[in-house]
């Protein structure tokens, strides 16, 4: 899951506006000029929400506020940070990083007196060792949803995110009771009554049923720890993040006719039959959105700019998941700089193909393909994300890229999607790859890519030419696309934690070629990411 920003203003096909801006000055400044600010909320489609709709809308937000600070003593420990900064450029990038840690160059410190950020980041004591976590024998140090902290005699014990974070979660359950007593949807009112239940419990069993019963609001918040990438020692603990958005109806109404076909797509996977026994549910939800705000993880350095929810694998087996695609920003990230960067690397004869349409799409399918694959390993080794360990979410990113842009190929064969391409829609991704690699090995995204992107440049899918710019051989991609996601899901159902080690330690590397060709990109001043101005 995730995306970013910087420039001078993009025009929307839908309501929640952008505009751009950027400024120049020291090596800190610079960096933060790599980010395209953008505004985004009002206007909000003023007219397709009523008075009290928009009074939930503030709430949401409010929540959201306190999101932020759970966060903060999450990622980093709490605020004093910014506290003691000077008003300039440090503090600046440190609020968009939530800490001293640069996210998009391999958490490298940038405020003097820090040194690498834990890989455990605050979820954990930084001088924990192996052998005092191997020892720990409450079951509960496995749970998403626990701190590890150390009692008045130094030994290590668990703590439950309700209990740690007790001051503003109350906050948060107080903001949602009042949007639950004033909306007019019984939808959105059990959610919002089943998720204050799960924030104080730390059980999200039932709150997530419930979203995903939730199909009639206009609005949507999806709030709570949710993703496990912070988590860089044990990819255990999830952080905590807040989306508020508004719905595209026309739109999520064209998405439904896909959701009928997923049985069948996880059916044409090219991996062995073994690996594709899993049966998504069939009460999946592909939604369009315009996204109002964003706090916590999710606006920690790069932006995300589509969802595939819930995690719970009992309910994506059940009722299956919810693609939450987030067509504002995706806009603002093609248009500031997957096409321009397409324009600076790809041969011009073959430039007419980045498309807008097929950036869409083909995130559409990544989120898609998060709810295929397989779930459980073949060989007793259990869940693939426990098999694999802190590998699970680097080679899950990496196989919801690959398989996504190999659905939107047999889609686009079999007719079903007819405005774009498979030119299209491989020649933008090997741009967005180039996006993505950008992001730095601090980021599973960043390493999900770089395998990818060496993946198929070493099977042919696109060679450098005598100029140094990419020609895409559209004969030879879909073959390396096919492998690259057998590969990919062998690994996962086998959970084959020291072959996805080694092969990630190999792959996920920027080789000298590509060095330049970002060289070239950061010459043209093209962001690396976005952020956000968040507007009323």
């Amino acid at each position: 899951m995730s995306t970013i920003k910087r420039l001078a203003l993009i025009s929307l096909v839908s309501a929640t506006v952008f505009s751009c801006g950027r400024k120049p000055d020291s090596a800190v400044q610079q960096k933060i000029d790599e980010y395209a600010v953008c505004q985004i909320g009002s206007p909000v489609k003023e007219e397709s929400i009523t008075d009290r709709g928009k009074e939930v809308l503030n709430l949401f937000r409010s929540a959201a506020e306190e999101v932020d600070n759970i966060y903060w003593k999450q990622t980093f420990g709490d605020k004093s940070l910014i506290e003691k900064l000077p008003d300039g450029p440090e503090k600046e990038f440190a609020l968009i990083n939530y800490g001293p840690w640069d996210r998009l160059d391999n958490n490298a410190p940038f405020v003097p007196g820090y040194g690498p950020k834990p890989a455990g980041a605050n979820y954990y004591p930084s001088d924990m060792t192996k052998e005092e976590w191997d020892s720990l024998e409450d079951p509960a140090k496995l749970s998403p949803y626990t701190l590890i902290r150390r009692d008045s005699a130094g030994r290590l014990k668990t703590v439950w995110y309700h209990d740690a974070y007790k001051e503003e979660i109350g906050k948060i359950c107080g903001y949602l009771q009042s949007a639950a007593a004033i909306t007019i949807k019984p939808s959105v009112r059990n959610y919002l009554l089943k998720k204050i239940e799960a924030l104080r419990t730390d059980d999200y069993y039932e709150s997530d049923i419930a979203w995903m019963d939730m199909k009639d609001s206009k609005m949507d918040l999806v709030i709570g720890p949710v993703e496990t990438y912070d988590d860089q020692l044990n990819g255990i603990k999830a952080a905590y993040e807040c989306f508020v958005l508004l719905k595209d109806l026309k739109k999520t109404a064209m998405m439904t006719k896909y959701l009928s076909m997923l049985p069948d797509l996880q059916k044409t996977l090219p991996c062995d039959a073994a690996y594709k026994t899993f049966v998504p549910g069939n009460e999946s939800d592909i939604f369009v959105y315009d996204a109002i705000y964003y706090s916590g993880d999710c606006n920690a350095g790069g932006k995300t700019i589509a969802l595939n929810l819930p995690n719970d694998e009992r309910i994506q087996a059940g009722k299956g998941t919810r693609r939450l695609q987030l067509q504002n920003v995706m806009k603002a990230k093609f248009d500031k700089i997957v096409y321009p960067i397409g324009n600076i690397l790809i041969e011009p004869a073959q430039r007419k193909y980045l498309n807008g349409d097929a950036f869409f799409w083909n995130v559409t399918f990544h989120e898609v393909a998060h709810g295929l694959g397989v779930k459980e390993t073949v060989n007793g080794l259990g869940p693939v994300d426990e098999a694999l360990g802190n590998q699970a979410s680097i080679w899950e990113e990496a196989k919801a890229d690959i398989i996504g842009l190999y659905l939107v190929c047999e889609l686009i064969d079999k007719g079903e999607i007819p405005v774009i391409s498979k030119q299209d829609a491989i020649t933008t991704y090997i741009a967005s790859l180039v996006r993505s690699v950008r992001f730095g090995a601090g980021d599973a995204h960043g390493k999900a890519n770089m395998m990818c992107y060496n993946y198929l440049k070493e099977h042919g899918a696109f060679v450098r030419n005598e100029k140094g710019l990419y020609h895409v051989d559209f004969d030879a991609a879909p073959k390396a696309i096919a492998g690259w996601a057998n590969l990919i899901i062998t690994t996962q159902a086998t959970g084959n934690y020291m072959f996805a080690q080694e092969y990630c330690s190999n792959h996920a590397v920027i080789k000298e070629p590509l060095s330049a060709d970002l060289a070239n990109v950061n010459r043209a001043k093209i962001p690396v990411d976005i952020r956000f101005d968040f507007v009323r």
